[in-house]
């Protein structure tokens, strides 16, 4: 009896101390357990340098079009369902207190430091798409989604 009160005891403690870790790497993804989601840690167009522990390559700017050709080649290549991040979802990567581009590096390495296409559209003009810029963490929706523009992928857990 008095090993399971002293496991009642320290279990909460390890929950609480976990609370705070939102992100886990595993070569390529982020899981994110937070938004209960899993990221791709670089941006389209680039890809994962499992030795140097860093994307490379030159990001591919999309228009809303483009992204859905490019989503179903991701999840046809890499397995699930993944799709643009949500405004929020997006909007939680944001560091505030990080040098741009305002995103931990260590878990999204070479980011553009500009704004990032969520799939959210702007409810009081259709033709606007909502953004995340990781130059200054701000969001707008001052996009249409004909123009081409940085994306980051997700699906969820």
């Amino acid at each position: 009896m008095k090993y399971l009160k002293l496991f009642l005891v320290i279990l909460p403690l390890a929950v609480t101390s976990t609370a705070y870790a939102q992100f886990f790497e595993e070569d390529h993804l982020i899981t994110d357990v937070r938004n209960n989601i899993v990221w791709l840690r670089c941006s389209v167009g680039q890809t994962w340098d499992y030795e140097a522990k860093t994307c490379t390559g030159e990001l591919v700017k999309l228009n809303h079009e483009e992204i859905e050709v490019a989503l179903q080649q991701a999840s046809n290549q890499l397995g699930g369902e993944w799709r643009l991040p949500t405004l929020d979802e997006l909007e939680s990567l944001v560091c505030a207190e990080c040098e741009p581009p305002k995103i931990k590096k260590r878990y999204f390495p070479n980011i553009s430091p500009e704004a990032y296409w969520t799939s959210k559209r702007n409810f009081l003009n259709r033709k606007m798409v909502w953004t995340v810029n990781f130059m200054t963490g701000h969001n707008y929706s001052r996009f249409h989604a004909y123009q081409q523009l940085p994306v980051l992928f997700v699906k969820d857990r």
